[in-house]
């Protein structure tokens, strides 16, 4: 099951009427109860049916007891690192055993399927989770929860096990603890938010990457232009689909009176890739500051480290920055292509903090000219580093993995055969053979993913520009109502559409975020 699937679509509403029906003290157990169900559509066939299940009560069960013991055990640090280091060796396990295996023991060693390991839906999500919370009440910035119940629904809260947003038990556990009732108001913001991520996700990620993925898959018989507009393409792809899921878990919150961190806050708009990161993926951007770079950067031991150390930097700002982007790519997979992506968006935070020391940070208020000069440098450098993420997450036809060297085939490939009468051939071709056989669909193709991606930039550019960023559901409502209905009507009629397009099917791509 997927937010964008109808299993959801019946789920949530119902989900919500009991939980509104019930008693206060009853409320966290229909959650629970939700959150098991939508997790039971999301477990394997076969005799590792009960492996997501077992990982996710594990993490509960270990960082809930460990934190309760804390307050009166006198080796707190002891209980933190055997929390986290579960929680981390779990993960490590899950991430990297598959692809370490065959590394070992050569790539037949999964032929019969046995020796192969599920992976569980959210694992990363809700184990970062976990750890911030057992790291708070280490700090005591935070009390233990008393009520497991109430904690298995901050780790396993069906809106956020798939993708996240990465949540906090400071802001999750006490909104759980108070009593909600129904809003008439709060309820129309949530189902608009929730139709705006249904729009990015099925009208635009979704119809977009089905030539996107044609592109890729056939990348060495594509010329240059056909390669950039790919590039830029799962930019767009990539954007949408998370964004899309983040907002459509924030809305399934709010429509249960639950507020969950914003997780885009339009990333594209941004000059430097310093505010890049502060408005993508912000619960894991924000994660990784306070919960790996604040220790690398003021912790006692990076003290005693040799060229990060006190010794050399004082604090070693620019090798923690480094060290913590490197992490992020480690984190999104073990492979070549992903540790690549990593390191780039290290050169590119590093890069920027040096230019900002020796030549001087910029103008506070640049020229127009200068501003959207920046935003397209930060757009084609995100871009290109994309080219790996999307390698290290995808296979070949064949199944097999995708290598760095395919990665830089295809950026090679970016500077060759730059032909206009080529690429429209290749266009036509890509969606004539993938998915519409007639030219006049094709043009339909092409109005329908040029009106929506024209909707979803003009409302991120309402947002970013008017509303300072506000949450998008607030900037929605403070359209006038005539607007208002105009952005609803758009909303519903693309995502119909786009449905359409996809042969009628729910959510006919998966969430890109799912598998990490």
């Amino acid at each position: 099951m997927s937010l964008s699937s109808l299993g959801y679509f019946a789920l949530l509403p119902i989900t919500a009427v009991v939980f509104y029906l019930v008693p206060h003290k009853l409320q966290n157990w229909v959650l629970a109860i939700s959150s098991l169900i939508f997790l039971s559509f999301s477990l394997p066939s076969g005799t590792q049916w009960f492996v997501p299940l077992a990982a996710l009560l594990f993490v509960t069960a270990i960082t809930f007891f460990l934190a309760k013991a804390m307050p009166s055990s006198h080796s707190k640090k002891s209980l933190l690192w055997l929390g986290v280091g579960s929680c981390l060796v779990l993960l490590a396990v899950f991430k990297y055993y598959n692809a370490t295996l065959p590394v070992l023991f050569g790539p037949d060693i999964f032929v019969q399927g046995a020796l192969k390991l599920v992976f569980p839906l959210g694992i990363s999500f809700y184990s970062f989770a976990a750890i911030s919370y057992l790291v708070d009440v280490y700090r005591g910035d935070l009390q233990p929860e008393t009520s497991f119940v109430r904690y298995f629904v901050f780790t396993g809260f069906f809106a956020t096990i798939s993708s996240g947003p990465i949540c906090r038990g400071g802001q999750l556990l006490p909104q759980l603890r108070q009593p909600h009732t129904f809003d008439a108001q709060r309820t129309g913001q949530a189902l608009r938010l929730f139709a705006l991520g249904l729009f990015k996700k099925v009208a635009i990620s979704d119809v977009l990457a089905l030539y996107v993925n044609q592109v890729f898959e056939q990348y060495s018989q594509r010329g240059a232009i056909s390669l950039i507009v790919g590039a830029i393409g799962y930019s767009f792809v990539l954007y949408f689909d998370f964004c899309g899921y983040s907002e459509m878990a924030r809305a399934s919150g709010l429509l249960l009176g639950i507020q969950l961190p914003e997780n885009f806050k339009t990333p594209f708009f941004s000059t430097n890739f310093s505010v890049f990161w502060s408005r993508w993926h912000i619960s894991l951007s924000s994660w990784l500051q306070d919960y790996v770079f604040m220790p690398l950067v003021w912790g006692r031991w990076t003290s005693h480290l040799p060229i990060i150390g006190k010794r050399v930097q004082n604090p070693p700002m620019i090798s923690s920055v480094a060290m913590v982007f490197f992490l992020s790519g480690f984190w999104h997979g073990s492979t070549l292509p992903f540790i690549i992506w990593g390191t780039l968006q290290a050169v590119y935070r590093v890069g920027e903090e040096l230019l900002h020391r020796f030549v001087g940070k910029p103008k506070k208020k640049p020229s127009l000219l200068i501003v959207w000069a920046k935003r397209s440098v930060i757009f084609v450098l995100w871009s290109l580093s994309l080219v790996f993420f999307k390698m290290g997450s995808s296979v070949t036809a064949q199944g097999n993995p995708y290598s760095v060297t395919d990665c830089f085939k295809y950026l090679s490939g970016m500077l060759q055969g730059f032909s206009p009468v080529r690429f429209g051939q290749e266009f036509m071709a890509d969606i004539q053979t993938g998915f519409y056989a007639k030219p006049v669909m094709v043009l339909g193709w092409i109005g329908f993913v040029a009106a929506g991606l024209a909707l979803a930039f003009w409302l991120d550019w309402l947002r970013n520009t008017k509303y300072k960023n506000k949450a998008a559901e607030l900037v929605l409502s403070a359209q006038k109502p005539a607007i208002r209905w105009m952005i609803d009507y758009a909303l519903v009629v693309f995502i119909l559409v786009g449905l359409i397009i996809q042969n009628g099917g729910m959510s006919a791509q998966g969430f890109a975020y799912a598998n990490f």
